[in-house]
């Protein structure tokens, strides 16, 4: 048996006085094996003397791991060293077994890749997210390099007719002018980043690919030049203006150990690396078109309808598997309809999924309408919710005039029926919550709850409450039993409060604030005459 250790050269020693005032003893832990893993035995034997003898190289039981590596301590008794040896299977394996060498060498190499782009504590859905994200930054890449190359083209670089300044001035003012829009673009729509991310991060990648498609266009009409570039870069500004701004919060999603810098950090790295990959397709395009001067001009608009469609396709897949964790007036509203009809709480991985991604075009301002609501047989959603101020040119202004007459000072919100025009359908009903000066997030909460308990109870005789309403009845009766509803579901409300705050928490949702767009953030102030 070998009786002494083998230290590779990537192990560490901790030397002590070799007057050591004490004896080492045999410890238990000598005779055990560090779990089942065979990547943790190495290839040396170990001896011990008696008892009260030197002992020749004692193991201990502290294994560290880093960077791939796993070493373990090790006191050598004959020297008074501590040292650290690698103990999966390193160097020294290498060499006895070649096939074991090739698995642990492949590992190492995937773990040191890993720890390069992928942060160490993030959620579950991540991995998924990066492979999509893979796909849409590389093609997306590629593009842009055969882009600028037809622009290029479109204002004479490389020809000795071109005006070097002419060339110049058309790129500072189309660039001025993509600037100017971010600028009214980002203020003009600051909330929405927040109320319907990924409805505006999908809606502006779809803008980028036509912005390429617009400087594909400039060689075939290098008149217009400043024209299609100006278009073309106003549509790049808008995107990259909604990348910034999304780019925080979609990263948050992932950060589960308040890791947010480490998660960005990692993400530019991602996109350096995916990006200079694209860079080398559209390289290797050009150099095996390089030989025909047509094939090579008509190469943009061979690529792009297809690159184009697994860009956008890598990013709908992408968005698809990030998991907002904040509450917005849609998302709570989804979370309310499951508590309500099935009893429980959804994860944000449940109500991603359910939420979708929707387009400005497919879903009405006023429209809360997921595939829980109960719809109509022409597919409209019946009484949607909407947050917001009393419309005086709305219908049934008396029933709205006795639902304020009845608020009281600690009331910090009332709900009355609605007449809602949408976008591309004609006037349905709906029910509108009003919110007071001062209302708090639980406030909200207690009030959209309670709107969709008076949802439910509307349905459940909609065909009566629906003939009510077109003949603008504000008799006694319907009143008596408007308020009726009203009150049975504020005391359904308050009676879930409490246990529905408790599973949002327990699952992960951020109630301590709830996202609303502009138009939701309109509130009224209650002054007491």
């Amino acid at each position: 048996m070998q009786s002494t250790l083998y230290i590779p050269s990537d192990s560490y020693c901790f030397s002590c006085p070799r007057q050591a005032p004490f004896k080492l003893r045999r410890p238990q832990f000598l005779t055990k094996t560090l779990g089942s893993s065979n990547s943790l035995k190495t290839s040396c034997e170990h001896e011990f003397e008696g008892v009260d003898g030197p002992i020749s190289t004692a193991r201990l039981p502290v294994v560290i791991r880093r960077w791939g590596r796993v070493s373990r301590y090790f006191w050598n008794g004959s020297e008074s060293r501590l040292q650290l040896v690698r103990v999966d299977g390193g160097a020294s394996s290498l060499c006895l077994n070649f096939d074991d060498g090739l698995n642990n060498l492949f590992a190492l190499c995937s773990s040191a890749v890993r720890d390069f782009f992928i942060p160490q504590r993030v959620s579950k859905n991540y991995m998924d997210y990066v492979k999509w994200k893979f796909l849409h930054r590389v093609f997306s890449s590629a593009l842009q390099v055969l882009a600028t190359q037809a622009m290029f083209r479109a204002i004479g670089i490389g020809y000795s007719r071109s005006l070097p300044s002419a060339a110049a001035l058309n790129w500072v003012l189309k660039d001025g002018l993509g600037r100017l829009c971010r600028c009214i673009y980002t203020a003009s729509l600051a909330s929405a980043f927040d109320t319907n991310l990924k409805r505006v991060r999908f809606s502006t990648s779809v803008l980028f690919s036509l912005s390429i498609g617009v400087e594909l266009l400039t060689p075939a009409f290098p008149n217009y030049f400043l024209l299609l570039a100006t278009i073309a870069n106003i549509a790049k500004q808008v995107t990259v203006a909604c990348y910034l701004a999304t780019g925080s919060a979609v990263h948050r999603s992932f950060a589960i150990a308040d890791n947010l810098g480490e998660v960005s950090a990692k993400a530019q790295i991602q996109m350096v690396c995916f990006d200079n990959l694209g860079l080398m397709l559209a390289a290797v395009l050009n150099i095996l078109c390089k030989n025909n001067q047509r094939l090579l001009a008509g190469l943009p608009f061979v690529v792009y309808p297809i690159f184009s469609a697994i860009d956008l396709f890598g990013i709908y897949q992408g968005l698809k598997h990030v998991h907002l964790q904040t509450l917005t007036k849609d998302r709570l509203e989804i979370i309310l309809n499951m508590w309500i009809q099935l009893g429980y709480v959804p994860s944000p991985a449940e109500v991603s999924k359910e939420e979708g991604i929707s387009f400005p075009w497919s879903k009405d301002i006023n429209d809360g309408a997921y595939s829980l609501t109960v719809r109509s047989g022409s597919g409209r959603e019946l009484w949607p919710i909407r947050i917001g101020c009393l419309d005086p040119k709305g219908r049934l202004p008396k029933l709205s005039m006795l639902m304020m007459q009845s608020l009281r000072s600690e009331d910090f919100y009332f709900i009355c029926m609605e007449a809602c025009r949408g976008l591309t359908r004609p006037e349905q009903h709906g029910i509108l919550l009003c919110l007071r000066e001062g209302a708090s997030t639980t406030d909200v909460i207690s009030g959209l709850l309670q709107a969709c308990y008076v949802r439910k109870k509307l349905l459940l005789n909609r065909t009566r409450w629906k003939n009510i309403v077109e003949d603008c009845d504000t008799s006694d009766t319907f009143v008596r039993e408007w308020f009726k509803v009203v009150e049975d579901s504020k005391q359904s409300a308050k009676r879930d409060l409490n246990l529905l705050n408790e599973e949002m928490l327990r699952l992960g949702w951020t109630v301590k604030n709830i996202l609303l767009s502009a138009e939701e953030q309109v509130k009224y102030r209650f002054v007491d005459d």
